[in-house]
C-alpha cells in the first residue's frame, strides 16, 4: 500500500504553549482531500498520538478534528510547568518532529 508522510500532506504541523501546563499541536491542512484523506486512515487518533509520543492516552486533554478550518488539534499535559527545573522546551515548540513522519496511507 501507497503512503505519504504527514509532513507532505499538511500546510501546517506546529506544536506550542497551551498556558504553563499544556503543549498543544496543529495539524492545518491547504486542501479538503488532504485533510479528508489524514481523518478517513486513522493514523492521527488521540490513541495513536499517546503512543507516538509515548504517554498514556489521558495525558490528552484534547482532540479536535475542526472540519471548517481543515485541522486536526489536540492538546497534551506537560509533565513540568513551562519554565520550571528541568523543562527543556519552554515554549513548546519543539514538540511537533514526531508528528513529520507519520505514515499515511493513500
Amino acid at each position: 500500500m501507497r503512503t505519504q508522510k504527514l509532513s507532505e500532506l499538511a500546510k501546517t504541523i506546529r506544536s506550542k504553549n497551551a498556558g504553563v501546563n499544556k503543549i498543544t499541536f496543529d495539524i492545518i491542512f491547504r486542501e479538503p482531500a488532504q485533510y479528508e484523506r489524514v481523518k478517513r486512515s486513522g493514523a492521527i487518533t488521540r490513541n495513536s498520538m499517546a503512543a507516538l509520543y509515548r504517554i498514556p492516552p489521558d495525558r490528552i486533554s484534547d482532540f479536535v478534528e475542526y472540519d471548517p478550518g481543515l485541522a486536526i488539534k489536540f492538546t497534551l499535559y506537560r509533565l513540568k510547568p513551562s519554565g520550571s527545573a528541568g523543562d527543556g522546551d519552554i515554549f513548546g515548540a519543539q514538540q511537533y518532529a514526531p508528528l513529520l513522519d507519520v505514515e499515511i496511507p493513500a
